[in-house]
């Protein structure tokens, strides 16, 4: 189980008059199996939650507990060491490493062909087309997200976290994300926390969290919490009301 107790992440202002809290006095718990997508208007501190669970980002008060161990003061190394693993926005890209060297950094040990074929396959990637190319320039937004998805895959992680992974992809790519994510609802074992503005990836979820302004607005279960987010923003997965490339 992930609890964020009393969480809050200030910056001082540019200009020096005081600082802006990003996220504050947040209260939440997440169960372990758990499919949840957190979404909410821009800057409101979506993104910033999720780097602060996963470490980069350090709160400046308040604990993070994972699994009965406090985590908050731990390096995003030892998070990862613990199973935590986050996707970003804009993931990187390595000039001179191909996708099957990464998958097997990811695993931690090398993969033999056949188990890295699996992964890019579950991505919608044809694997004899990837598995021997760099990770770099080359590669269409879309083609890095889907890859980046294929490698915490590979980690068999017990929490992953995906930073709006719409953000800045095509359409068909997207599908195919959607397709993924599906197959990640029905693993009842992991937790999959998704940050994100798209109407197709809140109606996976087991639950949703609206965050504004630092602050848990609304939670509950995906049957309950949809269909107010639809009635008070309209379709906002389609006509861009809560979308944006970051929080």
């Amino acid at each position: 189980m992930l609890e964020l107790k009393n969480l809050s992440f200030k910056v001082d202002n540019e200009d020096g008059s005081g600082s802006l809290h990003i996220i504050e006095g947040l209260n939440l718990s997440i169960e372990e199996g758990k499919f949840v997508v957190i979404t909410g208007p821009n800057g409101g501190g979506k993104s910033t939650l999720a780097k602060l669970i996963m470490g980069i980002e350090q709160p400046t008060a308040g604990q993070i507990i994972y699994n009965g161990q406090d985590i908050t003061n731990m390096s995003v190394t030892d998070r990862a060491k613990l199973g935590i693993g986050y996707a970003f926005q804009q993931p990187p890209r390595f000039k001179g490493l191909t996708v099957r060297s990464l998958l097997s950094l990811a695993a931690g040990k090398d993969l033999p062909e056949d188990e890295c074929c699996s992964y890019l396959t579950r991505v919608g990637l044809c694997s004899m087309d990837y598995l021997n190319r760099e990770v770099d320039s080359s590669l269409s937004g879309g083609e890095v997200k889907r890859i980046e998805i294929a490698t915490l895959m590979a980690r068999n992680l017990n929490l992953a976290i995906y930073d709006e992974p719409e953000a800045g992809i095509d359409l068909w790519s997207f599908t195919m994300l959607v397709d993924t994510f599906k197959s990640l609802a029905k693993n009842d074992t992991n937790s999959v926390i998704i940050i994100s503005h798209q109407e197709r990836i809140m109606q996976l979820a087991d639950e949703i969290i609206v965050i504004a302004d630092g602050k848990v607005m609304t939670r509950g279960p995906r049957d309950e919490v949809f269909p107010k987010l639809l009635t008070e923003f309209g379709s906002f997965g389609r006509d861009c009301t809560f979308r944006g490339e970051g929080s």
